[in-house]
């Protein structure tokens, strides 16, 4: 079935993870949606819905995932009030990269929405009530305030404008970058209206009570363990 499979093939281009790294996906990387599908449903007749593949490839996600960690750490941070937790511990916890977690920290307290203390028992805080944090804020503070869409202004290279476009083909917003805008102030609209608050709330409603037991008594003995070790392990910094 060749048309079936060349609708289930993506070329990735090379992709930054926004803190300074890169991810380990080759340049005009190729990716066959079909032998996923397969892999996944144990069936070569169908491939998978246009709406379910980025369930298997990421494809240059405008927000990196630099700021999917920090949300989850912060999350952590909301039931955890008054006592510090280090990012190694909030890394382990969640099984994610110690590194990746130490590269986002320093941002989120620049920006005002962590606070750190050093030492053995030190570690992270909230600077400001959950409510009081925005998703819009975590994302400007990890990603900083970058466009949704950069536009090189094509519309004036016609070929027969001859390298002199006219004045009305370059008047005012470019109209595909005027559609990208509005798009770009909707995302960011929406991203101000929830709240670090708002997530947990969702978690709370989802998850079972015995859950969040189960969670304290982690962070609990990981710091009591983390005091009783040498201050070296964790570089006696958060």
């Amino acid at each position: 079935m060749p048309a079936l499979r060349s609708q289930c093939i993506c070329r990735l281009p090379y992709a930054d993870d926004g803190l300074g790294g890169s991810q380990t996906l080759p340049s005009s990387a190729v990716i066959d949606f079909r032998a996923a599908a397969v892999a996944l449903r144990g069936s070569s007749n169908q491939c998978l819905p246009a709406i379910t593949r980025t369930s298997i490839v990421r494809v240059m996600a405008h927000i990196t995932a630099g700021v999917e960690y920090g949300l989850h750490c912060l999350l952590w941070l909301t039931s955890s009030p008054g006592a510090p937790l280090s990012s190694r511990d909030l890394a382990d916890f969640q099984g994610i990269s110690p590194s990746f977690v130490a590269k986002v920290f320093p941002k989120l307290e620049k920006a005002g929405i962590v606070t750190a203390s050093e030492g053995i028992k030190g570690g992270y805080l909230l600077a400001k009530q959950p409510q009081d944090i925005t998703v819009l804020e975590v994302v400007d503070a990890i990603e900083g305030r970058k466009p949704l869409f950069d536009c090189q202004e094509i519309r004036s290279r016609c070929a027969v404008y001859r390298d002199r476009p006219p004045s009305w083909a370059t008047k005012g917003v470019c109209a595909i970058h005027a559609v990208m805008l509005r798009a770009e102030k909707a995302m960011r609209d929406s991203l101000a209206s929830q709240t670090l608050a708002d997530i947990a709330g969702d978690l709370a409603r989802k998850a079972p009570p015995a859950f969040s037991d189960d969670v304290r008594k982690w962070l609990v003995d990981r710091a009591r363990t983390r005091t009783r070790g040498p201050a070296a392990e964790d570089g006696a910094l958060p």
